[in-house]
């Protein structure tokens, strides 16, 4: 017989049937989240069907239709809404598969990032003593290191690369899922359930895995969407630089770096990436504001 929160009056491991239409009420009554959510609804959407609705093969080259400016310039075209870059592509086809590599970056750092920090930090909180004086002193030293100075110096030593930059900022951003699940695992740790639990018979793995962890998912997913950003930003850093996603690879960071020769001249060539690069972020920084009860 397994004992959850659930027994004994906690809120256990699946929702009660209104807590998520409260939580929609919440989301529609607050402007900002509601506004959070459309936009990153929106961006997820056009990366999942970008190879659909793409107007162009982001990876053709044509020198002959170098910079031609967006529709809204006079000597814009509607077959390329957003202008072309210094190579001749389409900067919306870019813009979109850009989006795909974005996402992918920062969710599956997130989640590296997530599965270091939250397996350190369920231990610690509930071992306490020894165990937790180790998690502090490798916490101590992950908080010494700068993030961006790191991977900079890492990316620059085994070269940029989509699975480099996801492994870099995975190994780098761990430190707030630790903190956040030591924390609430060492208030759990003494509720009933876990001693009805222990009474039972039952393992410190099963009680971490099954008791504990399931009523972390609440202040970790607003984690996660942090953590995402977080990622996002140093991935669009490092491209910028030299030393992240590589060309021909559309990334919003690389955009960036391949129009700033121009942008005296052409400056939507860096105004457009980097303005939708801050709208993205400021999506998920609002989406982040979201916790359930």
């Amino acid at each position: 017989m397994t004992v959850t929160q659930t027994e004994t009056g906690q809120s256990g491991v699946l929702p009660p049937p209104g807590q998520w239409q409260r939580a929609v009420r919440r989301i529609l009554s607050h402007h900002s989240m509601t506004l959070g959510v459309v936009i990153l609804g929106i961006v997820v959407v056009l990366a999942l069907l970008a190879p659909w609705i793409s107007p162009h093969d982001p990876y053709a080259q044509d020198v002959s239709r170098r910079l031609i400016p967006p529709v809204w310039y006079e000597k814009g075209s509607w077959e390329h809404i957003l202008g072309t870059d210094k190579l001749g592509r389409d900067y919306l086809s870019r813009l979109l598969f850009g989006a795909r590599v974005s996402l992918l970056i920062g969710l599956a750092a997130a989640a590296l990032a997530g599965v270091i920090g939250i397996t350190l930090g369920v231990v610690a909180g509930y071992f306490g003593g020894r165990v937790d004086a180790v998690v502090s002193y490798l916490l101590t030293v992950r908080l010494s290191m700068p993030v961006i100075l790191v991977a900079l110096a890492m990316a620059s030593l085994v070269g940029g690369s989509v699975k480099v930059v996801i492994l870099l900022l995975g190994l780098l951003l761990w430190d707030r899922f630790l903190i956040v699940s030591r924390s609430v695992t060492r208030q759990l740790r003494e509720e009933e359930f876990v001693a009805a639990a222990k009474t039972l018979g039952a393992s410190s793995v099963f009680i971490m895995v099954r008791e504990i962890l399931p009523n972390l998912l609440g202040p970790l997913t607003v984690v996660a969407t942090l953590e995402i950003v977080h990622a996002i930003l140093p991935e669009a850093t490092l491209s910028f630089l030299g030393l992240g996603v590589q060309p021909p690879m559309p990334s919003w960071g690389l955009m960036v770096a391949e129009g700033k020769a121009y942008m005296f001249f052409q400056p939507w060539v860096i105004l457009i990436p980097g303005i939708v690069l801050a709208v993205v972020v400021l999506g998920i920084n609002l989406v982040g504001a979201i916790s359930l009860p």
